[in-house]
This record gives structure tokens, C-alpha cells and sequence, in this order.
């Protein structure tokens, strides 16, 4: 009953994600076909910095609103006056700081300050949906969250492929960007309908404390990592081979994020509920490591494989630079199922710190190689993240053997069918591309042919993930008839 439960939530959740999700890509596409990568080197630039403001926002004392067993309403309204005066301080700094910036980057993007100035107003209202997110989260309400979001950001996405269509340019992505946030902030406010309370504790504060702050330093650390990597192409490269970084890592990134945030989503607050019962937390994390690997993983491959007919056809021949770039972030982010399920697992059961120190040494190591290969251009970046992220996956297996009792080696069987099927299909679509046809042709039969491949192996193996959602399926239909 439980995985159940974990399963439908998450279900709801990817919902949300992909409606939110498709309303970006389709303004995002609209403005590539329209705009130069010069023109998106800009966004690229201005997200490196709200990027490490809002990780400061949402994964301080969100997270820990979550974990916390007793956490009631002083909690919500303290945390969410701390955050707003918080993201106050970080948009001033931001604001006067705009300059500076453009100079580091020689002012190569005219637009940079007051793109960045405007988009950084996004980061108030970040500190509020952070405090609505850890609700609706403790809440389980994430079917409410999916129909009220999703027409919220629809509606914005609307109006930004509106804006790119008139010639507002860059403009349309940003103002798009600050009215979904907007909308995301009025809907939740409407689905929780408790105005917090008119009380601020310090005394809360500091009893989150301890695991927000070990949360927000793990979480600072990835993303300022991150950023610092598409600092140094945008300072050492030119203005394009920025844009074409930022346009190969989005496509691999949006398939990951929907499945991803999906799941931390829901996964996070069910073990923190079931933090004192070990075997139970270890059977979620099997569990989410099993489904998420056998959706996530063909999604990447099969990515891998249709990359250059789709690059043809959706961003047209000037983006063709970004394919390789494409095909090794698929790879990047393959293995993230793991990750995502043994740190979500150490965060519920209160050991955020020992997932701090492992992002503490896995960045050392990411930093020195980043040091090394930067000169040898941007795909020597991305294929050297491929090789540490691959690495890595034993590293962000190995507390659980303590802690939950599930090793490393009985995580890769529970991946394996799902890796070796989605590796098939990869071969197999990825020969379609050698018969010259035209984009639009070649990306019709890969698309139809690689989940007919994928799904004929997982009936011909008795895949047990792809019978539970046959199994749901005809349950679901058995109720409504």
C-alpha cells in the first residue's frame, strides 16, 4: 500500500513537472529558432547567479520544514519571514552588483545588467514558494499542486512565446520566467488557504538549524560548482559555445528533472515519516531505484541516439554544434536514479552531514580535473563530467551499506535490466541515422521505434516494473468503468 501511495504521488508530481516543463521548452524552442546563441549566452550567464541564489532560498530550512516530525505553524511563518527578508538582501546585492559582472565577462553582453536585474526579482518570490512547496510536500497534496500549477504555467507560457513572437527577443524568456513564479506563488496560496501566522521565532530557526544548514551547504556546494564550470566556458569561450553548453545540457537535463524532482518530491517526505523504521526507508529506496532507473534510463539513451535528426529539426543547423555536447550530458545523467535515491534516503534519516562530506570530496576531485581539461575546449568539460559522474556512482552508494544495509552491488542488479534494454535501444534506433534519410523522417521512426523495442524486451523479460504499471493501469481502469 505504501509503494502505492509513494508511486500515484509521484505519478502527480511528474504531471506537474512535465506541464511546467513543456511550457518552457516550447518558448525556449520558439526563441532558438528566432535568436542567436549569442543572444542565449546571456540567459546562461544571468542563470549561473540567480541559480545560486535561489539554492540559498529553497534548500536552507525547506528541507528542513520537511524533515522536521512536529513542525506546525510558527515553523512555516518563521522560516517564510526569514526568507523573504533573506531574498530581499540577495536581490540588492544582486542588483548593484550587475555591473561588475558585465565587466568581468569585458562586456561582451550588453544586455547582461539589466536582464539581470530584472530576472533577479524572481528570487523574492523563490523564498516564498519555497515555504509553499514544503507544505504542499508534508501535505502529500501533489494532485491538487498538478492541476493548479499546470494551468499556471501554461497560461505564462502563453504569454512568453506571445512576447518572442513580437520581437521582444530575450525579454520573452525572461518575463515568462518571473510571471510562472508569480502565478506558481497566487495558485499554492490559494490551494493551502492558511494566511501564516503573524508570529517570528528565532528559537525555530535554530532548531532547524542544524540539518538546514548541513542541507544548504551540500546544495551550495553542487551548484556553485556548477555555475563556476559554465563561468569558466563563458570567460574562456566565446558568447556560443556558451549557449551551446547550456542548450546540449537542457534537453538531457529536462528529461532527468521531471523524473528527478518528481520523485525527491514525494521521496524525501515519505522516508523522513518512516525515519525510524531502517527496513522500510531501505525498501522505498529500493523501490525508487528500480522505477525511476526504468523510466529515466531509456529517456537518456534514446536521447543519445535520435540527438543530431532532433537538433536538425527542432533548433535548426546553427545549434548542430550542440549534438556531441548533448550526447555525452545523456550520459552525465544517467545514473542519477542512484544518487538521487541514497541521498534523499541519508537526508530522511537525519544524516545530511555525511552526504556533505561526500559532495565535499567528489567537488575537490571535480575541480582539480575541471583545472586540467578546461584549456582543451568545452566537449573536453562535458566528457570529463561523464567519466566523474559514472565514477562517482559507487561513492553515493556506499554510506547506504551502513546505514540502510543496501550495498552498491545489490543497487547496480536492481539498474541492470533497465541499463542493458535501454542500451539495446539505443543501438538499435542509433543505426536508423546511418541510412541519410531526412530529420524529420529518421526522428518519426526512432521515436516509434524505440519504445516498442524497449517495452517488447520488458514483456519478453516479465520486467516487473513494466507489470506494475500494467497492473495499475488496469486497476485504475477496472474502478472507473
Amino acid at each position: 500500500m505504501a509503494g502505492s501511495s509513494i508511486i500515484k504521488n509521484i505519478s502527480w508530481k511528474f504531471a506537474e513537472q512535465v506541464s511546467s516543463q513543456l511550457a518552457m521548452l516550447i518558448v525556449s524552442i520558439v526563441l532558438a529558432r528566432i535568436l542567436t546563441p549569442h543572444d542565449f549566452g546571456v540567459i546562461a550567464i544571468v542563470n549561473i547567479f540567480t541559480a545560486i541564489a535561489n539554492t540559498f532560498v529553497i534548500n536552507s530550512f525547506g528541507t528542513a520544514l520537511i524533515q522536521k516530525k512536529d513542525a506546525d505553524a510558527l515553523d512555516f511563518s518563521s522560516v517564510l519571514y526569514f526568507n523573504i527578508f533573506f531574498c530581499i538582501v540577495i536581490y540588492v546585492a544582486l542588483y548593484f552588483c550587475a555591473p561588475l559582472v558585465s565587466d568581468f565577462y569585458d562586456n561582451e553582453y550588453s544586455e547582461l545588467v539589466p536582464v539581470l536585474r530584472v530576472l533577479c526579482l524572481s528570487i523574492i518570490l523563490m523564498g516564498v514558494l519555497a515555504v509553499q512547496n514544503s507544505y504542499i510536500s508534508r501535505k502529500m497534496l501533489f494532485k491538487k499542486f498538478f492541476i493548479s500549477t499546470s494551468s499556471a504555467t501554461f497560461l505564462s507560457g502563453l504569454v512568453g512565446i506571445m512576447l518572442a513572437l513580437t520581437g521582444f527577443g530575450v525579454w520573452a524568456l525572461v518575463w515568462q520566467y518571473i510571471l510562472t513564479n508569480l502565478l506558481k506563488v497566487l495558485v499554492l496560496a490559494n490551494i493551502i488557504r492558511k494566511p501564516p501566522l503573524l508570529q517570528f521565532s528565532f528559537a525555530r530557526l535554530r532548531g532547524m538549524l542544524g540539518f538546514g544548514s548541513k542541507t544548504l551547504v551540500t546544495s551550495m556546494l553542487i551548484t556553485c560548482y556548477l555555475e563556476f564550470r559554465a563561468t569558466v566556458i563563458g570567460k574562456l569561450y566565446s558568447a556560443a559555445d556558451l549557449a551551446f553548453y547550456d542548450r546540449a545540457k537542457q534537453f538531457p537535463s529536462l528529461a532527468v528533472t521531471n523524473v528527478n524532482n518528481s520523485i525527491e518530491s514525494v521521496l524525501f517526505p515519505h522516508m523522513s515519516r518512516l525515519q525510524d523504521d531502517i527496513a522500510a526507508v531501505k525498501a522505498t529506496c529500493k523501490r525508487s531505484i528500480r522505477f525511476s532507473s526504468y523510466i529515466m534510463m531509456p529517456l537518456l539513451m534514446g536521447l543519445l541516439a535520435t540527438a543530431e535528426p532532433l537538433v536538425r529539426l527542432v533548433l535548426t543547423d546553427k545549434w548542430l554544434p550542440t549534438v556531441p555536447l548533448l550526447q555525452w550530458f545523456c550520459l552525465v545523467f544517467l545514473f542519477q536514479p542512484i544518487h538521487t535515491a541514497n541521498m534523499q534516503a541519508l537526508k530522511a534519516i537525519g544524516k545530511s552531514g555525511v552526504q556533505m562530506k561526500l559532495e565535499f570530496i567528489k567537488k575537490g576531485i571535480e575541480l582539480a580535473c575541471l583545472l586540467v581539461v578546461m584549456w582543451y575546449g568545452v566537449e573536453a568539460i562535458v566528457v570529463n563530467m561523464a567519466v566523474l559522474t559514472t565514477l562517482f556512482t559507487g561513492l553515493n552508494a556506499w554510506p547506504n551499506r551502513k546505514y540502510l544495509n543496501y550495498t552498491f552491488g545489490e543497487q547496480v542488479r536492481d539498474i541492470f535490466p533497465s541499463l542493458a534494454m535501454s542500451s539495446l535501444m539505443c543501438g538499435a534506433i542509433w543505426l536508423l541515422t546511418l541510412f541519410n534519410m531526412p530529420a524529420f523522417l529518421t526522428l518519426i521512426m526512432q521515436v516509434v521505434s524505440g519504445p516498442i523495442l524497449y517495452l517488447g524486451m520488458s514483456k519478453v523479460t516479465h520486467n516487473e516494473q513494466l507489470q506494475y504499471i500494467i497492473e495499475k493501469f488496469r486497476g485504475r481502469k477496472t474502478r472507473h468503468k
